[in-house]
């Protein structure tokens, strides 16, 4: 089993590699150059980061690749552009704890409360899903907090599940890993 993480220079993504890494899993960062075929993995996380002019090839990973991906902040932004969305300015910049409301415990928030804590950045969010796309979690402060595609195992969150501040961040990755399991 291997996860690997997509480097879109974040500060965040050495933690998810160690949080996948802690797990159990075989994960190791890759550079957003990386050409698809390359990906030789069970899974993909699309790592946070600047901005998508600086995200390499995240899209075409997003387009092409047949594995179950996840996108943390930048990585959100990333599938939802790759798949028709739209994202701009939120109306909160900076990082701050955020309260979310999972509406649907679907497989990526299995056994998660109504109602999370959460560390997030909203200087951008997705502010129009892309068709194919259901909404997962919202905020007082972002619609899009969390979404996946209908039919493949796609999924994008809003917010910083590998940091400490991050209620149910473990669980996040832990429940990605079954969905890469099968």
């Amino acid at each position: 089993m291997k996860v690997y993480i997509v480097y879109n220079l974040g500060q965040y993504n050495h933690l998810i590699h160690r949080t996948l890494r802690d797990l159990g899993v075989e994960s190791r960062l890759i550079d957003n150059t990386t050409p698809p075929e390359e990906i030789d993995a069970d899974g993909l996380v699309i790592g946070g980061g600047p901005s998508i002019e600086k995200s390499g090839r995240s899209v075409e990973y997003v387009r092409e690749l047949d594995i179950p991906i996840l996108g943390i902040c930048l990585g959100h932004h990333i599938i939802a552009k790759a798949y028709g969305g739209e994202v701009g300015r939120g109306s909160v910049g900076g990082y701050a704890e955020v309260e979310v409301t999972i509406l649907d415990e679907d497989e990526i928030f299995r056994g998660f409360p109504e109602k999370i804590r959460v560390w997030a950045s909203h200087m951008d969010e997705v502010k129009q899903m892309p068709e194919n796309f259901e909404l997962l979690a919202t905020s007082d402060v972002c619609r899009v907090e969390a979404m996946r595609h209908r039919e493949k195992p796609i999924f994008g969150i809003q917010w910083h599940p590998e940091v400490y501040h991050s209620q149910y961040g473990e669980e996040v990755y832990r429940n990605f890993i079954e969905i890469c399991r099968r």
